[in-house]
């Protein structure tokens, strides 16, 4: 079963099914792990695609950095399985057809993995560039609330200065406030790229190992349509072999039965004095010329 198999059925495999799946037929966890893999990859996609948008919360954030670390697991699974696969099928007892079967899978992987690749270069890119909008909204709350109650003074002169007083601190407040947003921007934003770094990282290492697997894999494919081309060659040049000594066979057989009636109607018109006399030197003459032009047969053919 291959991948697209998965992805024709509509359906995304429960934890169950794979557990069973894999227990029972390797190449078959290998598809639905790819098939996983395929649909986490849809989901991160769409999460990156609403970083910088009204949609961009700090629960955003969230998933999309659970989806990331979901992904990097089931692809660490998959490369192991294939890996081990792969051993099998050096195998001269395993079939060509699951050898092929399991080069299609793997190739479905790298694609896969170079898809989710190419999304987590536009999330780090994404995530340095925008902050959520939870963050902001829990910081402007902070600063509102500081700023909310204010006492009831009677006399102008106090109200004057005590206004003053809370402008310079609320100024001192915001300022505070811009300080501590920023420094939460800040470490959100080294934390998500350190995240995706090393995601990428990970990602590149099961990249390198897989292009290693992927040669080998067309490496052997390559071997058996050589053979199997040599051996179609091999057996088309002896059944030409054959039918040329077929026929070479045939055309001296049927030779050899016209000389002998040839012979046989020379010696009964001959009288029956000279027979023997007759008979021992038509019988040299035509054995020596039977003898050559056998030769020159079989150099034609």
């Amino acid at each position: 079963m291959s991948f697209q198999d998965f992805e024709a059925g509509g359906y995304a495999p429960s934890r169950s099914t794979l557990a069973t799946s894999s227990r029972q037929d390797p190449s078959q966890a290998i598809a639905a792990g790819i098939f996983q893999i395929n649909t986490s990859v849809s989901t991160f996609k769409r999460y990156v695609n609403s970083l910088g948008t009204a949609k961009d919360t700090v629960e955003l954030r969230e998933k999309l950095h659970q989806t990331r670390q979901h992904i990097g697991q089931l692809a660490k699974d998959v490369s192991a399985k294939l890996k081990a696969v792969s051993e099998t099928d050096k195998s001269t007892e395993v079939k060509t057809s699951k050898r092929v079967s399991d080069a299609k899978l793997a190739k479905d992987f790298q694609a896969v993995l170079n898809e989710f690749q190419n999304v987590q270069r536009i999330s780090a890119e994404r995530e340095a560039t925008y902050a959520p909008i939870g963050l902001q909204v829990e910081v402007g709350q902070a600063s509102s609330n500081q700023t909310a109650e204010e006492p009831q003074l009677n006399d102008e002169a106090q109200e004057r200065q005590y206004l003053l007083s809370q402008q310079r601190r609320q100024e001192l407040v915001q300022l505070e406030t811009e300080v501590v947003f920023n420094e939460a921007i800040i470490e959100e934003r080294e934390q998500g790229i350190k995240d995706v770094s090393q995601q990428i990282g990970e990602v590149n290492e099961i990249f390198k190992d897989l292009a290693v697997l992927v040669h080998e894999q067309g490496v052997m494919i390559d071997d058996i349509d050589s053979n199997i081309e040599n051996s179609y060659s091999t057996t088309k040049q002896a059944n030409v072999q054959l039918g040329k000594a077929a026929k070479s066979q045939k055309s001296n057989s049927s030779l050899m039965c016209w000389l002998l009636v040839a012979f046989g109607v020379i010696i009964t018109r001959l009288p029956h004095a000279d027979f023997a006399e007759v008979y021992f030197s038509k019988s040299v003459v035509l054995l020596n010329w039977l003898s050559s032009t056998h030769g020159e047969l079989r150099l034609i053919f």
